[in-house]
């Protein structure tokens, strides 16, 4: 029973952990990420070095 116990306490703490990182409001904006970062990875002219 204690096995049953731990593993009942354990799990449903990660649910919590999960279900409060899911509700975070900053999760889908975009618009949070720094300047200097894009979504497909590439970088930008800052970035790559070039002197214009």
């Amino acid at each position: 029973m204690i096995d049953t116990f731990s593993l009942m306490v354990s799990h449903g703490l990660i649910l919590i952990a999960l279900w409060r990182l899911l509700s975070r409001p900053d999760l889908d904006r975009e618009s949070m990420l720094p300047d200097s970062m894009h979504t497909d990875g590439a970088p930008t002219d800052a970035q790559d070095g070039a002197d214009a």
